[in-house]
């Protein structure tokens, strides 16, 4: 499939009455956008398994008239693409979809959008330690709870209650609109990669992940990698005689994360982070090794998740850690007679800004002012989103604008009902700003 991109004639927010209206009219949809995010929280939407919240995606898009595609991602077609991350599951995309809901206009006047948004979710942790089980949705005090919450299938049901609310009021989009729901954003992106390859571009794109009404001008790049160590096995009747896999992946790792400090100095920053205390992180995010209790380790893994700026080549920041892990195992007596290699796999994600002044955090910004009444502000983004594969490889303007959630990744994730409600509200306005508006 091949999408080609509106004219780019300006429009603007609508005159006080319609901007009532549509607000009164995200309003009204609230209940089925609550619907709908609590029947998305249902799905266990984890890495493998987003087949049945995908399934709910195209009954909707199609319910609201959209044209709807449906697609796996083709491997072999990105692999070869700037962007492409390599796949962590094995078996990696058969039966895998993504899932865009498409809008012609009759005649395109306005701008064209992407509304993206992804329907994968990290894993739950110890289900026990939810106050309740976190694929059930939960709703109290305000805010409703489970897995996926606010990462991010809120700003998936806010976007598509934006394109209801304009319908209900005789209207639809006067430029193309595309809604997308993929998978992997959480160790990939490819299923962003994959829309791309399969011809979407637009005038701009909006990912609505839950950064609290905030307007996203950067983003770090992102790298996983594991740490593989072997060392020498030896019964613990001898210690000596054997190397620890383990004692040394964690020492190797200490080496590693050594260059965090370095990567943080103030004069190795990106200029949108220049303000932040502490931008770029390397994070221990797993551990497995060993064969037997009464055994020193052969081997251990350690992946590894570290943070780098934007403007910064992927390969350069990969030689950088290949070399210090290098001079570890050489300088280092603790580690003498241990092998490592560094094995990268999942997200080899560059980082992207945007100009804080582009006519599409403009429009935003004009949205929010009318929704919430007061400026929203402009973030520099310590983690990836799907919009670099827009900004960098697909000529897309692209930003974050989404609801306020708590413990993403965490424990009892959240998000607040009245914080979706406001952006399904500036979507509408921002739709109809943007793209400009004809009769249903």
């Amino acid at each position: 499939m091949s999408v080609s991109k509106a004219n780019t004639s300006e429009v603007g927010l609508p005159d006080a009455g319609l901007r009532a209206a549509i607000i009164d009219a995200a309003d009204a949809a609230q209940a089925r956008c609550v619907a709908l995010l609590s029947n998305l929280v249902r799905q266990p939407s984890l890495l493998g398994n987003e087949a049945g919240a995908q399934a709910l995606m195209a009954d909707r898009f199609a319910a609201l008239g959209l044209l709807v595609d449906r697609f796996e991602v083709d491997e072999a077609a990105i692999s070869t693409l700037p962007g492409f991350s390599p796949p962590v599951l094995p078996g990696a995309y058969a039966g895998r979809e993504n899932v865009v809901g498409i809008h012609k206009p009759r005649e395109a006047r306005g701008r064209s959008l992407i509304l993206n948004g992804h329907i994968d979710v990290v894993p739950t942790g110890p289900a026990e330690l939810w106050t309740t089980p976190p694929f059930e949705p939960r709703i109290a005090d305000g805010r409703l709870y489970g897995r996926g919450a606010g990462d991010m299938k809120a700003g998936i049901a806010a976007y598509t209650a934006a394109f209801e609310a304009l319908a209900s009021l005789g209207y639809r989009p006067a430029a193309p609109v595309y809604l997308q729901s993929v998978i992997e954003e959480e160790c990939t992106g490819n299923g962003a990669l994959a829309c791309l390859h399969r011809g979407y571009r637009a005038d701009a794109a909006v990912i609505p992940e839950p950064f609290n009404h905030t307007l996203s001008i950067a983003q770090v790049g992102v790298m996983w990698v594991r740490l593989a160590v072997t060392g020498t096995p030896a019964h613990v009747l001898d210690t000596a005689a054997g190397t620890n896999a383990i004692e040394a992946a964690t020492s190797l790792a200490a080496h590693l994360k050594a260059l965090e400090i370095r990567w943080n100095e103030p004069g190795r920053r990106h200029h949108a982070f220049c303000d932040h205390p502490h931008p770029l992180n390397i994070n221990l995010g797993r551990i497995e090794g060993g064969e037997w209790t009464s055994s020193v380790p052969t081997r251990c893994a350690v992946d590894l998740r570290l943070g780098f700026f934007p403007g910064q080549d992927p390969r350069a920041v990969r030689d950088e850690l290949a070399d210090a892990l290098a001079r570890a195992l050489r300088d280092d007596p603790a580690l003498a007679g241990v092998s490592a290699e560094l094995v990268w796999t999942g997200f080899q994600a560059e980082g992207c800004a945007i100009d804080p002044k582009h006519p599409l955090l403009a429009m935003l910004a004009d949205s929010h002012r009318a929704v919430r009444g007061d400026e929203p502000r402009h973030v520099a983004l310590t983690c990836t989103t799907d919009a670099r594969f827009f900004a960098l490889y697909g000529d897309t303007p692209a930003t974050c604008y989404g609801p306020e959630a708590t413990r993403i990744h965490g424990i009892d994730e959240s998000v607040s009902l009245d914080s979706v409600r406001d952006v399904t509200r500036v979507l509408a306005l921002f739709i109809a700003g943007w793209c400009g508006l004809e009769p249903a």
